[in-house]
C-alpha cells in the first residue's frame, strides 16, 4: 500500500452498491464529475486521514450519479462495505478553475472587508444555489449573505486570506 499525499481534495462519496458485481453509485461532491472518466486511481477511506489507494476499472457518468467499478471490490457484499466512503483525488488531478473562480475550501475562512476597509467577519459558508453561490460571512455585525457575483465580490486574494466586497444598503440589516 502506498503512502496517500498530504493534500487531497473530496470529489465524492459511495453512497450505495448496484448491482452484483460490485459496483457501486458515487454521489459527485464536483462541479466537475465528467473527470471520473478519465481517473484511474482514487484515494478513499472515511476522512483524508484514513485513505488508501483504489484503482477504477470502469466510470459511467450520467445525471443520476456515477457509477464506479473499482478493482478488487468484485461483489455486492464487498460494495455495500464501501457505502460512506469518501473519494479523493491528489493534486496532480485536481480541477483547474477559470481566473476569478474559487473551490469552496479556498473561500471558507476568509476575512471579509468593504473597499473602504471595515470589517464583516469571515466567510463560514457557502451555500450553492442555481444562479450564483452565497458566501455566508460570520462577524461581529452577525450574519451577511454575499452573492457570488462580480457586482458584490470585488477581488479575493487568497495569499492574504481576503475578500473585498461592495455591498448594497439592506445587505447588512
Amino acid at each position: 500500500m502506498s503512502t496517500p499525499p498530504d493534500q487531497l481534495y473530496a470529489v465524492g462519496t459511495i453512497v450505495k452498491a448496484i448491482g452484483i458485481a460490485g459496483d457501486v453509485i458515487v454521489q459527485p461532491m464536483t462541479d466537475f464529475p465528467e473527470r471520473f472518466r478519465k481517473l484511474r486511481t482514487l484515494w478513499m477511506g472515511a476522512d483524508s486521514g484514513s485513505v488508501s489507494r483504489a484503482a477504477v476499472e470502469k466510470a459511467v457518468v450520467s445525471t443520476r450519479g456515477i457509477r464506479l467499478k473499482l478493482k478488487g471490490i468484485d461483489d455486492r457484499n464487498a460494495a455495500e462495505r464501501m457505502r460512506g466512503k469518501i473519494l479523493f483525488v491528489d493534486e496532480a488531478h485536481r480541477a483547474r478553475l477559470q481566473e476569478g473562480q474559487y473551490f469552496v475550501h479556498d473561500v471558507l475562512g476568509l476575512a471579509v472587508r468593504d473597499e473602504g476597509g471595515a470589517e464583516f467577519g469571515t466567510v463560514a459558508e457557502v451555500l450553492r444555489y442555481p444562479a450564483s453561490d452565497v458566501y455566508v460571512v460570520r462577524g461581529d455585525r452577525g450574519e451577511i449573505l454575499i452573492p457570488a457575483v462580480k457586482e458584490f465580490v470585488r477581488s479575493v486574494d487568497l495569499g492574504a486570506r481576503t475578500m473585498t466586497v461592495r455591498l448594497i444598503e439592506g445587505m447588512t440589516e
